[in-house]
């Protein structure tokens, strides 16, 4: 059955939140419901509200807390919440830590409705705008590479012009900048697409070894060539040969390379059979090969062959806009890889991402990412998750020990495995070998504590829980 929208409601008052849930199924729409922040936590990612409806005062995490939590998962996701009367100063603190509207208890059935109803719609036409933006980006967008930033919009551009024709072409950059992604993408967007795309890493082979890899040798041509063999150009016939590290290659091998880039044609080592095939070459390399042809280490005429088109890829610093898309883009990956539910980011951790300046480029950032994935504990990446020297010392440090009471120890004991169980208690309580009932105890204590007792607890800001 169609819905009007999926709606979490979020109180702590027992009868105040059924008697909202029935009004909000009559009016047509599917509704979930939780009794504390930390059980709406734990129910956002089966039910995938498409708005969350909460009440501002609670218990353990409050609405403004939840809010925040919230929207480090989805920013876009609309939060409304509920005030008492008078308290109108508290409301307009809220919609300034980004909620979209509120309302005052008790709730006025007609103003509920134009408020979700307007809300509703508002996010269909922002998930609407969404998709035709990524429809417009689809032109230069390919299909492991993630970028939106300039630069990289830049190279999607020239891959997308020079993909149809023949020349070779020569991929600069840093090492991780994603080159061989690049070469792949060239050729599955050219005529060849349907012929193989071969590769060869020059630089893990010895100049003999390179030599015969590239054009194939005939039995007996050297010891242990037992056979006659068929060199990547062969393999790559019809297709795109593309050769990483090209700047390592020896002067003799250079010199085979570039003839086969002028006559398109070469000998098997130890043969005399010209072979002729139809092969596209793609370069690569993190070296400056221009500075390599001023000392005479690299033919400048084989440069100018491979460097008929000149694609630089862009650093990752250079770039950083771009850090948190492929951030997401890699848990996705290794979170699916690993089985496992993580949702996103913390603030905290993806500030830090995106302050780091990455000298292994997106490589790195990969790898930090599936590491921090398989560390990660709750559904949350977090800066205990990351390494080391992406953290600041101050954050690393965790609860200030000396210098935390066993109190405010404690309280960020509880209220940090509360989060890391979707607010289950009972889970909460087995980790901390503490009873259910006095975890719940320690929350509504928590919640009546006078503000001036509320100590922040390992950087938490003096007055986060002020408007």
């Amino acid at each position: 059955m169609q819905t009007k929208g999926r709606i979490l409601v979020v109180d702590d008052e027992v009868n105040a939140r059924t008697a909202l849930c029935e009004l909000l199924r009559d009016e047509g729409y599917a509704v979930e419901s939780a009794a504390d922040g930390f059980k709406a936590l734990g129910k956002v990612a089966d039910f995938a509200p498409d708005l969350v409806l909460t009440d501002l005062k609670m218990p353990g995490m409050d609405g403004i807390q939840l809010l925040g939590k919230l929207h480090e998962q989805d920013v876009d996701l609309p939060v409304v919440v509920m005030t008492a009367f008078g308290e109108v100063e508290t409301a307009v603190g809220a919609m300034r830590a980004g909620a979209r509207d509120y309302l005052s208890k008790p709730v006025n059935v007609g103003e509920l409705s134009v408020v979700l109803s307007r809300e509703l719609e508002q996010r269909r036409l922002r998930q609407e705008a969404g998709m035709l933006r990524a429809r417009l980006a689809e032109k230069y967008s390919f299909d492991n590479i993630v970028g939106n930033a300039a630069p990289m919009q830049e190279v999607f551009k020239t891959v997308a012009q020079i993909a149809a024709s023949r020349a070779s072409v020569l991929i600069t950059g840093e090492s991780g900048t994603g080159k061989e992604l690049i070469a792949a993408a060239i050729h599955e967007r050219s005529a060849r697409a349907k012929g193989p795309f071969v590769k060869l890493h020059c630089a893990a082979l010895a100049e003999s070894l390179l030599e015969s890899e590239l054009f194939g040798h005939e039995r007996g041509s050297f010891t242990g060539a037992q056979s006659r063999r068929d060199g990547r150009f062969q393999q790559a016939h019809g297709g795109t040969l593309f050769l990483d590290e090209i700047g390592e290659i020896a002067p003799a091998v250079q010199v085979k390379l570039l003839r086969f880039l002028q006559e398109r044609e070469f000998e098997r080592v130890g043969g005399n059979e010209t072979i002729s095939v139809d092969v596209r070459v793609i370069a690569a390399t993190n070296r400056d090969l221009k500075k390599m042809v001023a000392d005479g280490t690299f033919r400048e005429d084989l440069f100018y062959r491979l460097n008929v088109i000149n694609l630089e890829m862009p650093a990752l610093r250079a770039r950083s806009s771009d850090v948190p898309l492929l951030a997401a883009h890699f848990l996705r990956k290794y979170a699916t890889e690993n089985g496992k539910q993580i949702g996103g980011f913390s603030t905290e951790a993806l500030e830090n991402l995106s302050s780091y300046g990455w000298p292994g480029n997106v490589r790195e950032l990969e790898n930090v990412v599936e590491r921090a994935v398989v560390m990660a504990q709750g559904n949350l990446i977090t800066l205990v998750d990351l390494p080391q020297h992406l953290v600041p010392a101050k954050a690393r440090a965790g609860l200030q020990i000396p210098g935390a009471t066993l109190d405010e120890i404690e309280r960020y004991a509880i209220t940090k495995t509360l989060e890391a169980t979707g607010g289950s208690t009972s889970r909460a309580a087995e980790i901390l070998k503490m009873s259910v009932r006095k975890i719940q105890y320690k929350l509504h204590q928590y919640e009546s504590a006078p503000r001036s007792a509320r100590a922040p607890i390992s950087g938490e800001a003096e007055g986060e829980d002020e408007l």
